[in-house]
């Protein structure tokens, strides 16, 4: 799996805003906290805000904070609303391909793929990064020397 820039930044912005809970964080005070590039920030933000996880308003007492509690989003989420779907494979889902002959038990390979990603990405929250509390099945793949190769 490769995650784009975009996707980091986006998941370190919202696990700064959950550790920063109901304030309203400036994108600025949001970019130097995570050392993100400012503009590119602005733009994150806004896809966030589009994507329904981002809430924002304007004002001296403004900035942005989380649409929903941490809790509630989960890393699967903001990887969906900044890239798109979690495995594609040449733009195409994984249902939608057919290989020829030998190589027909790719499409089962990027399946499970997809699953195996979903499974991680889809129960880990921005709730539990902020908190460094990963759920079990998370930490049982740290804890293999072998994940770390």
């Amino acid at each position: 799996m490769r995650l784009s820039a975009r996707v980091d930044y986006a998941l370190r912005a919202t696990v700064q805003l959950a550790v920063s809970g109901d304030d309203p964080v400036s994108a600025e005070r949001l970019a130097t906290a995570q050392e993100i590039p400012a503009k590119f920030l602005e733009s994150i933000l806004l896809q966030l805000r589009r994507g329904g996880l981002v809430a924002s308003r304007r004002g001296p007492d403004g900035g942005h904070q989380l649409a929903l509690p941490a809790s509630q989003i989960s890393l699967a989420d903001v990887i969906r609303v900044i890239d798109g779907p979690l495995l594609g494979v040449r733009g195409h889902r994984p249902e939608q391909l057919g290989y020829p002959g030998a190589a027909a038990s790719l499409q089962d390979v990027w399946i499970a793929l997809r699953a195996s990603e979903r499974d991680i990405l889809e129960s880990v929250t921005v709730a539990d990064v902020a908190s460094g509390e990963l759920p079990d099945k998370v930490r049982r793949f740290t804890e293999d020397p072998k994940a770390w190769e």
